[in-house]
């Protein structure tokens, strides 16, 4: 990329950064000439657009269709009060100029779709992915791999989040990690189970990172990496992802070669008897336990919480483990899966799922079985 001469004005703004010997002002220049598209100003385009504003990327794109709500303001800090009801761009595009009038702040008031999918991307350098369901989420992948462009991936659920650089050279895309999207409405959304306000601001804040290293090509990107976050346990750890040749998209003979639309992906929660219901009650599994159905009971939690408080009887496989190679679990029974009150077990139910066990979430985890069925003496 050509890399701009910095003005005196902006020299004195990112005086911070001009300090920095790994950075330099070849590394601010490199920001400046920098394109960076995020796709959602939400939870986690938020905090990524605000810091990657103040860094002084040169042009910041915007995908959003939506208008500031209420329930937006515990989380999503590009928006005030006063611009509830207020398209969420018009808002973001005001705070990003007034952060930083040296960037270029470009809006498309738009969905991300099949349509315009790669239009967008191939004006862009990096991608940031703040989508908040699975639909966009696959098309930002295929649309990057597609592209050539690295993909800065989060997400975010409850007290736990997750990122990852995917779509780079050499790298793994999404879908090396899930070949499919999960089935509709099997895992909920924030709207649904909540987040913790914070958490956003903090993945979000590491997908600027990454997109910044990316950009100026410092230091060790998460590529082949999935950082996990537990913001409860103030914990991370990190999972390798392999490029798998296999791949469907970014394997050595992709068989999908044109974007797909997966709108229909973006339902509800299944609530329980709604047919195949992928979740069971703490008091069905006790049920089964006491009739003698087989069965085989899984704890996605971390071993340092499975130490402390467990279900009898309850085979500990992490939830990273389970995402990367679940083959250990028998195929031949119906696989219960838990975890502490339910989200990182939807999660492992919905890739066990996609590999053809019969998984299912048990409703509300260890919490609702020391609540309904064994409390802890």
């Amino acid at each position: 990329m050509t890399a701009p001469d910095l003005s005196p004005d902006e020299r004195r703004r990112y005086d911070r950064h001009l300090l920095l010997p790994e950075f330099g002002e070849e590394g601010q220049r490199r920001l400046r000439a920098g394109r960076v598209l995020i796709v959602g100003a939400g939870g986690l385009g938020s905090p990524a657009a605000l810091y990657l504003g103040a860094a002084g990327v040169g042009t910041i794109g915007l995908v959003d269709f939506d208008e500031v709500d209420v329930t937006n303001l515990q989380r999503q800090i590009l928006y005030t009060t006063p611009e509830v009801g207020t398209p969420k761009l018009e808002a973001a595009a005001a705070r990003l100029r007034a952060l930083n009038p040296h960037i270029d702040v470009v809006t498309h008031p738009e969905p991300f779709s099949v349509d315009n999918a790669r239009r967008l991307v191939d004006a862009y350098d990096v991608v940031v992915d703040g989508t908040d369901n699975f639909g966009t989420r696959y098309l930002v992948n295929d649309a990057c791999v597609m592209a050539g462009k690295p993909n800065v991936y989060g997400s975010v659920f409850q007290f736990e989040g997750q990122v990852s650089v995917f779509a780079a050279a050499g790298g793994p895309c999404y879908r090396c990690l899930h070949p499919e999207p999960p089935p509709a409405g099997l895992i909920p959304n924030c709207a649904e189970g909540g987040v913790l306000g914070v958490l956003p601001g903090v993945i979000g804040t590491i997908q600027a990172t990454e997109a910044i290293k990316i950009l100026t090509g410092i230091g060790d990107a998460l590529v082949g990496r999935l950082l996990l976050y537990d913001a409860l346990r103030m914990r991370t750890r990190q999972v390798l992802v392999p490029r798998d040749a296999g791949c469907p998209v970014c394997g050595d003979a992709p068989t999908i070669r044109t974007l797909v639309a997966y709108d229909h992906l973006c339902g509800s929660v299944p609530r329980a008897g709604a047919g195949r219901d992928p979740e069971m009650t703490v008091e069905e599994l006790r049920d089964w336990r006491a009739a003698g159905r087989a069965h085989v009971l899984v704890d996605v939690r971390e071993p340092s919480e499975h130490a402390v408080d467990r279900i009898d009887g309850a085979v500990l496989m992490p939830l990273g483990r389970i995402l990367v190679n679940p083959g250990a679990l028998p195929r031949d029974a119906p696989v219960v899966v838990h975890c502490k009150s339910g989200g990182r077990s939807a999660v492992a139910v919905a890739a066990l799922r996609l590999r053809g066990y019969d998984a299912r979430n048990l409703s509300g985890g260890i919490q609702a079985w020391r609540s309904r069925i064994e409390p802890l003496r």
